[in-house]
């Protein structure tokens, strides 16, 4: 865990989530890679709890957020029914792309954690762009 992260009042947004069939394998065990997914969810409600719709934001200015590199270590497995809370932190930002730390727990317990480079980009042509810069001011 980067250690900017350690302090929990770096955590600026907990996004509950309910684990249901379709997230699970044969088992009832959390399939790994809708970790991913509960950690999109996260995100987005993250921004829409800042005021920012991510589809307003690519209509109106023409950025989006793309998923450039993410680093998941999985420590316990969540299973069919489990309430779990996901954390959003931000580790870091630049002018075109943010670092984030997630953290998916059940009951305080640490089920995974992961870094998430996300990169702002024009929606058309995929190209790299400036984080809008209310946004940008809010996250610095």
């Amino acid at each position: 865990m980067p250690a900017s992260i350690a302090d929990p009042a770096c955590v600026v947004h907990r996004h509950p989530v309910r684990v249901y069939w379709e997230d699970t394998d044969a088992g009832g065990v959390v399939f790994y890679a809708n970790y991913l997914k509960f950690f999109e969810r996260a995100r987005t409600e993250w921004l829409r709890a800042r005021g920012y719709s991510q589809e307003a934001m690519r209509r109106e200015t023409g950025v989006m957020f793309v998923v450039t590199h993410t680093a998941v270590r999985y420590l316990q497995p969540a299973r069919l029914d489990d309430l779990l809370e996901v954390s959003v932190a931000v580790s870091s930002v630049k002018a075109a792309s943010m670092v984030i730390w997630q953290q998916a727990l059940r009951h305080g317990t640490l089920l995974a954690e992961g870094e998430i480079r996300i990169g702002c980009v024009d929606a058309q042509t995929l190209r790299p762009q400036r984080i809008p810069k209310e946004l940008l001011q809010e996250l610095e």
